[in-house]
């Protein structure tokens, strides 16, 4: 026998019923989003790695530990995108987008690859949903994403949201609170984990997402990015506060918030879910004004969020996923000898009707039809048999009360047709 192909670590086969739940977020990420503005956006998933070195920020996790990198047969280094906000930003450049009417709507649902320890929750291919707003530099976009956002998660039955909300100012902010923090924590360093000490030389914002408890401790007394923040920076998160107070979202204000990648800028989020526990963080994002000029593009400010879908759908309420695992309604068979053909042309005239239907294809005793159609969720069946076709008629059996009953063909039509 030969070896068994088996997928590659830490990637993962989605299958029926399960691909019926992502389909559905998926639905409704695209009907919420159309109706705020945004258009689709597909990006490829090999970009030059350059893209995510400039973009991204060479001294992230990311760039430095978890990308998917190789030379191509030019000796071209290619990487399988990790995160699609860089290629987002490189095609709004490389397209014109800039041209178009201000600000630019973008969303995607697409792979991402990075390579880090395979657990729960976590892939080496994994998906996203994420959007971006491109060319406007104002809070009320801010706003309207998260109003968005709060929309959207809505809809997937999630409840008690709250968004988590911080500034990081911008890049003159950054800087002066940059020195003041690296000044606090250049005598701990003995306290501090390798990769933290490696953040106090590249970007000791990075310090303040540390998951270490004695890390955090030390931060207790650090210095507050609030307490450097530009008039102009100042305005726009205070305005932000304002307009979610007045749209009635719930937030709390989280000072150690920052984001894991060096583009962002002033406002930073989180959206959680009271009702999951310790690990509630559903979505984050945040703006990051500099990043299409980095890019080779002119100056825009956006702002945009991720949400790791495969995280997500696990995430998900059983109210919402059980609206997702819907069965077929009805199963048709042809009893001997009535040809299989019989049964196949009258599923077909339920299906052109929306009624979900299958096909019992072998010869089975009108026992074994009904056990597999009540195992596979089926409500009804629907059986054919010499009687029945010489009179126009089908034998129709509910599986919940047991009833049967001989009915027309049109009226078992409009009987199913009224169910489903």
């Amino acid at each position: 026998m030969a070896k068994r192909v088996q997928s590659v670590k830490g990637t993962r086969d989605l299958l029926p019923p399960e691909t019926a739940v992502w389909a559905a977020v998926e639905a409704v990420a695209r009907r919420v989003f159309g109706i705020y503005g945004y258009g689709e956006i597909r990006t490829p998933v090999l970009e030059e790695t350059e893209l995510f070195v400039r973009g991204v920020g060479e001294s992230t996790d990311i760039v430095g530990k978890e990308m998917y990198t190789f030379a191509d047969k030019k000796g071209r280094s290619l990487t399988l995108r990790p995160e699609n906000t860089a290629p987002v930003a490189r095609a709004y450049v490389e397209h014109g987008m800039q041209n178009l009417v201000a600000p630019v709507k973008l969303f995607y649902i697409g792979p991402q690859f990075r390579y880090e320890r395979p657990q729960k929750g976590r892939y080496r291919q994994f998906y996203q949903i994420g959007a971006e707003i491109i060319g406007e530099s104002g809070p009320y976009s801010d706003a309207e994403l998260l109003l968005m956002l709060v929309s959207f998660l809505r809809e997937l039955h999630f409840t008690e949201l709250v968004v988590l909300l911080n500034t990081v100012g911008d890049k003159e902010s950054r800087f002066e609170y940059a020195g003041k923090l690296r000044a606090y924590l250049q005598p701990l360093q003995e306290h501090l984990s390798e990769d933290s000490r490696r953040r106090l030389v590249t970007n000791p914002l990075r310090i303040l997402d540390t998951k270490d408890p004695k890390e955090k401790e030390l931060l207790l007394d650090a210095p507050r990015l609030v307490d450097c923040l530009s008039d102009e920076s100042r305005r726009h998160f205070e305005k932000l506060c304002d307009l979610l107070t007045r749209f009635g979202l719930r937030y709390r204000l989280e000072t150690k918030l920052v984001r894991g990648l060096d583009y962002y800028s002033d406002t930073v989020f989180e959206i959680v879910s009271g009702n999951l526990g310790a690990q509630d963080a559903i979505v984050g994002g945040g703006r990051y004004d500099g990043l299409v000029a980095s890019l080779g593009g002119p100056q825009r400010a956006a702002i945009g969020f991720a949400i790791g879908e495969d995280r997500l759908v696990d995430l998900l309420p059983d109210s919402f996923r059980g609206a997702c695992l819907k069965a077929p309604l009805v199963a048709v068979a042809s009893v001997d000898p009535v040809d299989t053909a019989e049964a196949l042309s009258f599923a077909e005239e339920l299906r052109r009707h929306g009624v979900d239907a299958i096909v019992e294809f072998a010869s089975r005793s009108i026992k074994s039809v009904l056990d597999r159609a009540s195992r596979v969720g089926c409500r009804f069946v629907v059986l054919i048999g010499e009687d029945e076709l010489s009179s126009s008629t089908v034998t129709f059996k509910n599986l919940s009360s047991g009833e049967q009953v001989r009915l027309p063909r049109a009226a078992a039509i409009e009987h199913l047709k009224e169910t489903a």
